[in-house]
């Protein structure tokens, strides 16, 4: 229903002998309310797609979600640890590009936690001096390890992945699809593998990532026991049910060692992107594939619009898949490419 169709369906229920042409008195009386019909047809027809999960955006994806009982999963702050050069004080704030971070908690005498004061991943990236935001006096400071990624913000197209997951592949009366939804529901992680009976009756064994779906660091995978299974105890006193004694892993790290000789697309002196797009590839794969396979980390590298051509290409020094077991996480490790005359 278009505002010109609305206009002369309206103006032809107007007697003939009264003028209609734009410009009379008739015509601009109707050419409004045509104009706001007309918006409205707009408007509902987009309304319809709010109703559908795979159409439904933002907030309106929200309340689409809550009806499976699954919720966005909300940004994180990471935790970095700082070195100084001597004592500093909890709650002196340092920066670094456009992050600053708090000191939260002394490690030693010089090394303390500190929490981004910006949410997101942007807090896992950067390392090196840090600006001293406080004027602590004598004091050099310098960012290093992550203990805890940030993460960010569950996006729509996670969120529906996780709500067809949920009707696909119910979570009920603690089954392994129960154990794969607290675990994938919680902010940080990226994703698990669930062991059932890994230890003997009665145990579970959850394999998790951290947001960037590389292995969970310590802090993360002790977070994550508390809420689950405090001490692995098996006493109901995490969501997991009364005897259920629930083991949390950060996964087992696969380096990924990619050798090949490539030729370049005019205009490039250099490889742009191949690392980018390896990482992307492995992070897709983790937990849901059993091998990193050798033809798909070959047309990763020939989708790089850096990338002509390439040849002898090697995985972990083979021309074969990369076999992947239990909890184990492809991490690209290096990526050695020549670039050789055409």
């Amino acid at each position: 229903m278009t505002y010109e169709n609305i206009l002369n369906d309206m103006l032809s229920r107007v007697k003939s002998d009264v003028d209609k042409r734009e410009g009379s008195i008739i015509y601009d009386a109707l050419a409004p309310a045509a104009y706001k019909l007309a918006e409205t047809y707009f408007l509902l027809n987009n309304y319809v797609d709010l109703f559908f999960i795979d159409t439904t955006v933002g907030e309106y994806l929200d309340k689409k979600a809550l009806d499976y009982g699954v919720t966005r999963k909300e940004a994180r702050k990471a935790i970095r640890k700082i070195e100084t050069n001597g004592p500093i004080s909890i709650g002196t704030r340092w920066g670094i590009e456009d992050l600053t971070y708090t000191i939260t908690e002394v490690i030693d005498s010089t090394n303390y936690k500190a929490e981004c004061n910006q949410a997101g991943e942007l807090g896992n990236y950067y390392v090196g001096q840090l600006e001293n935001i406080d004027n602590v006096s004598g004091i050099t400071a310098n960012l290093t390890d992550i203990i805890t990624s940030g993460s960010n913000v569950e996006s729509d197209d996670e969120l529906r992945i996780r709500i067809k997951e949920q009707f696909i592949n119910p979570a009920q009366d603690g089954n392994a699809a129960q154990y794969l939804k607290w675990a994938t529901g919680y902010s940080g992680i990226g994703t698990a593998k669930v062991f059932p009976l890994w230890n003997g009756p009665n145990t579970v064994k959850i394999a998790i990532t951290n947001s960037l779906f590389k292995p969970g660091e310590v802090a993360l995978v002790q977070e994550f026991q508390n809420y689950i299974d405090p001490g692995n105890k098996g006493l109901g006193n995490g969501i997991a049910p009364i005897g259920s004694k629930v083991t949390v892993t950060g996964g087992t790290k696969k380096d990924i060692n990619i050798s090949a000789n490539i030729a370049l697309n005019e205009g490039y002196s250099e490889v742009i992107g191949a690392a980018e797009a390896i990482s992307n590839y492995l992070s897709t794969i983790v937990y849901k594939k059993n091998n990193v396979s050798y033809m798909r980390i070959g047309s990763t590298l020939l989708d790089c619009p850096s990338i002509m051509d390439i040849s002898n290409l090697k995985v972990n020094g083979l021309v074969s898949d990369v076999i992947l077991v239990e909890d184990e996480i492809p991490v690209l490790n290096s990526l050695n490419l020549m670039v050789v005359p055409e």
